[in-house]
């Protein structure tokens, strides 16, 4: 588990983190997102003692990540799949990490082959592609078969066959029980593997959720409906939690709140012919572009990138 409290960072004038307070807790994949600025990737970094917090605090697994004797074997994590001796092989990376760490020598053995590295275990670890890199830097974090587990961009460099891989085992790693923790940025990915969201802008919380209710706050299914008789469709469909909207003079209107099986049902029990039915459903990445549509600290342009400032 994973336990913020008011965390904040400033880098001189720069509030990196702002007064975060969220739990990310265990049997359930948590996803971080957050626009570039947000304060992932400096979150992430204070979660594992790279950063020392201004004020506020964070703790894993109840204790802060300097305090666990075996801190590998607490929290695996991934923040830059590249930081690794590029002249060290996979296998002598890994095996360096576990003698420090007492970690018996079959465990290298194991994450190699979890990670799909065993045809490239004994080659120099600089000469791999950026999806080689990644899938190296989760072998690592995985190393001391910690309870939490938390990758930044996880998915970043992999073929399709990788995002289907890491996607299986974010979600297989929850299903054990562990506190797993990912940041991304594609939302297709968070989508399909994400049970709870954080998300963040400018360094300040602005969601702590799961993936249906921030959908439904953005407006969940709509519906839109066609007929001749528009006027008499919203009378008959009117009462608590409908919304319906639509052109003066159209034939179409958007509903929501109510099911189309039910709009089909009313309007029939009405006798209003329907030209049109269809179910439009937010996705997630529309869910997030609403909600963190003030907090953008990039902005691009038609003459180029606005930069207005921010922090990673």
């Amino acid at each position: 588990m994973i336990e913020a409290h008011q965390l904040t960072k400033r880098y001189g004038e720069k509030v990196a983190v702002d007064g975060l307070s969220f739990v990310v807790r265990p049997g359930t994949v948590t996803g971080f997102l957050g626009p570039n600025g947000a304060g992932k990737s400096t979150t992430m970094r204070l979660i594992i003692g790279l950063d020392d917090p201004t004020s506020g605090s964070v703790q894993v697994n109840g204790r802060r990540y300097v305090q666990h004797a075996a801190p590998l074997q607490e929290v695996g994590a991934l923040l830059e799949a590249k930081s690794i001796h590029p002249g060290r092989s996979a296998y002598n990376h890994l095996y360096s990490l576990a003698l420090t760490h007492g970690i018996p020598r079959r465990r290298v053995d194991e994450v190699i082959d979890l990670a799909g590295l065993g045809s490239v275990a004994r080659k120099r670890a600089g000469a791999f592609s950026l999806g080689m890199g990644q899938r190296l830097g989760i072998a690592a974090a995985l190393l001391g078969d910690p309870q939490t587990i938390m990758l930044d961009e996880p998915v970043n460099g992999l073929d399709p066959e990788g995002v289907l891989w890491i996607r299986n085992l974010l979600t297989g790693l929850a299903a054990e029980g562990r506190t797993v923790f990912v940041s991304s940025h594609l939302m297709s990915e968070m989508a399909l593997v994400a049970d709870h969201l954080v998300v963040v802008g400018r360094g300040r919380l602005l969601a702590d959720t799961t993936v249906k209710d921030l959908v439904r706050e953005a407006g969940g299914d709509s519906v839109t409906v066609a007929t001749a008789e528009p006027a008499r469709l919203r009378e008959v469909l009117s009462g608590p939690g409908v919304e319906i909207t639509g052109r003066a003079g159209s034939e179409e209107l958007y509903v929501t709140g109510i099911s189309a099986r039910a709009i089909g049902l009313k309007a029939a029990e009405h006798g209003i012919a329907l030209f049109e039915l269809s179910v439009r459903t937010v996705s997630l990445e529309e869910a997030f572009m609403d909600l963190t549509r003030d907090a953008v600290e990039y902005h691009g342009s038609t003459g180029g990138i606005e930069i207005l400032g921010g922090a990673a």
